[in-house]
């Protein structure tokens, strides 16, 4: 799989700018490791919430997990959160036809299992990366 499936680089670029030291990477390493945290975290909360059938809880969780994605480049992760709040919210994946609420929890079941998949493909390919760094 090419990397700019998983990663955005124009955004990915951006915050290894701000690394100070290139050969350590420190800066960047510590905000990727700590998305990992989140998303492992907030991965959690999303299937007790799933379990709750909590969809408040379900659009705020996809909401977070978009935007710490988003500032790390990670379309797919991002684009699958994007659409998981969508559905939280009663919305179809573009955010604007109305759905049921069993079609919202049936729909996240199924994506959140992609977006899990998604956020893998992206968690190797940045460990990788700093491993190499």
């Amino acid at each position: 799989m090419a990397s700019d499936d998983i990663v955005d680089h124009s955004i990915f670029d951006q915050l290894l700018e701000m690394d100070e030291d290139d050969e350590e990477r420190s800066f960047s390493r510590d905000i990727v490791l700590n998305y990992f945290e989140q998303a492992e975290t907030t991965f959690a909360s999303m299937d007790n919430s799933l379990g709750a059938k909590d969809l408040p809880s379900l659009s705020r969780l996809g909401h977070f997990l978009k935007g710490s994605s988003a500032a790390l480049g990670l379309t797919k992760v991002k684009a699958s959160c994007e659409k998981i709040q969508h559905y939280g919210n009663l919305k179809d994946e573009h955010g604007s036809g109305s759905i049921s609420e069993d079609e919202a929890l049936k729909r996240i079941g199924a994506l959140l299992a992609q977006t899990k998949e998604e956020y893998r493909e992206a968690e190797d390919y940045l460990k990788k990366f700093y491993a190499s760094a």
